[in-house]
């Protein structure tokens, strides 16, 4: 049986973007290995944040899957705490910004270099 997605399509004939919400939290634990009630704590403890469906059914997007992924390789290879966990999301979410911002401030001074080349 093909799981129906958030929209009503089967995952086999629609492509999803990641943050398309697409499982419902039964269907994001089987997927997962979890409970669903570890789901729900993971939420409480704000290390993820589900969207939620016109009557307030948590709805799963790809990459909640994958953040949720890499919370239980933190737990269960690394045997990192909650607490840790947290900062550890919260440093790799900071360096991904950080590195974004390198990239545009690369680019601004390669375009910078540039214009000055061509100045006589």
């Amino acid at each position: 049986m093909a799981q129906v997605g958030a929209r009503g399509r089967s995952p086999k004939t629609a492509t999803l973007e990641p943050d398309e919400p697409a499982y419902v939290i039964s269907v994001a634990a089987s997927l997962l290995g979890v409970h669903a009630q570890t789901l729900r704590y993971y939420e409480r403890m704000g290390l993820i944040e589900p969207s939620r469906s016109r009557g307030n059914i948590r709805l799963f997007s790809d990459r909640d899957i994958s953040r949720i992924q890499q919370i239980k390789r933190l737990i269960d290879d690394l045997g990192v705490n909650l607490a840790g966990v947290e900062v550890i999301l919260r440093m790799s979410e900071r360096l991904s910004v950080l590195e974004s911002e390198l990239e545009e401030l690369r680019k601004e001074a390669d375009s910078l270099r540039s214009g000055l080349r061509r100045l006589p």
